[in-house]
C-alpha cells in the first residue's frame, strides 16, 4: 500500500475575495481545513487552508491591519466558527458574521489578545523602523519639494527669483543655527566625559558631510581641457 503524497500550493489572497475564493472552493469539491492567523510587523497574516484528497491549497492574507473587518466564511463552511473565534480572541482580528459567534469568550484567557503580545526588544525595534521609514519618507519628500521649487524659480521673473533664492537660504541659515544652538545647550547639559564625545562624534559627522558634498560638487564640474579642438 503506497503513501498518500500531499501536493501542496500556496497562494496569494485579497481581503475582498475570501468569500469567493471559499464558495469556489466549496464548488470544486475541497473541504475547509483551517484558518491560520500569524503576527507579524506588517499586520496580521490569515491562511486559509482547502483540501480535496492530497491536494491541499493555502491561500494567504498579508498585513491585515489592527480594525480592518474580515468577513466570516462559516455560511459556506460552518465548522469554520472554531478558528474564526479563536482568531478574534488570541489575535485580534475583526471577523463579521461568525455564524456561531461566542463573542470574545471562546478562551478564557488573561490577556486580551494574548498573541499579539511582544517583548519590549521587539517594540524597540518595531518602534525604530517605524522611525527609519518616516524619516526616509520625509527626507524623499523634502528632495521632491527642493525639485519642484527649483522649476518654479526657473519659471520666474531673473530678478524675483533670486530674492525668493535669498530668502530660502536665509531661512535655511536661521534653521541651522537654531539646530547649533540647541545643541550646544545639549551639550552644555552633559556630563562633561559624554559631552566630549558627543561633541567629537558631531564634528565627525560634519566632516563627513563636507567630504561628501565636495566630492559631488567635483563631479559636477566640467573637466578642463588645454586640447584645441580638432587635436
Amino acid at each position: 500500500m503506497s503513501a498518500l503524497s500531499l501536493q501542496t500550493e500556496f497562494l496569494p489572497l485579497e481581503l475582498a475575495n475570501v468569500k469567493q475564493c471559499a464558495a469556489d472552493m466549496k464548488d470544486r469539491g475541497y473541504r475547509y481545513v483551517q484558518m491560520l492567523a500569524v503576527n507579524t510587523d506588517d499586520g496580521l497574516d490569515l491562511q486559509y487552508a482547502y483540501m480535496q484528497g492530497a491536494d491541499l491549497k493555502i491561500y494567504t492574507i498579508k498585513g491585515v491591519k489592527k480594525g480592518t473587518k474580515v468577513p466570516s466564511v462559516t455560511d459556506i463552511f460552518l465548522e469554520a466558527f472554531v478558528f474564526e473565534n479563536e482568531a478574534h480572541d488570541l489575535f485580534g482580528a475583526e471577523i463579521e458574521g461568525i455564524a456561531i459567534d461566542f463573542g470574545g469568550k471562546f478562551y478564557h484567557v488573561a490577556q486580551s489578545e494574548p498573541m499579539t503580545v511582544i517583548s519590549p526588544a521587539q517594540k524597540a525595534a518595531r518602534e525604530k523602523a517605524e522611525k527609519l521609514a518616516a524619516a526616509k519618507a520625509a527626507k524623499e519628500k523634502g528632495a521632491g519639494t527642493a525639485d519642484d521649487m527649483e522649476a518654479k524659480l526657473a519659471g520666474m521673473d531673473p530678478e524675483k527669483a533670486a530674492k525668493v533664492r535669498a530668502a530660502m537660504e536665509a531661512k535655511a541659515k536661521k534653521q541651522a543655527a537654531e539646530a547649533e544652538a540647541a545643541k550646544a545647550d545639549k551639550i552644555a547639559n552633559l556630563d562633561p566625559e559624554k559631552a566630549a564625545k558627543l561633541k567629537a562624534a558631531m564634528e565627525a559627522k560634519a566632516a563627513r558631510e563636507a567630504a561628501k558634498k565636495e566630492q559631488a560638487d567635483s563631479a559636477a564640474k566640467p573637466v578642463a581641457t588645454d586640447q584645441k579642438e580638432g587635436e
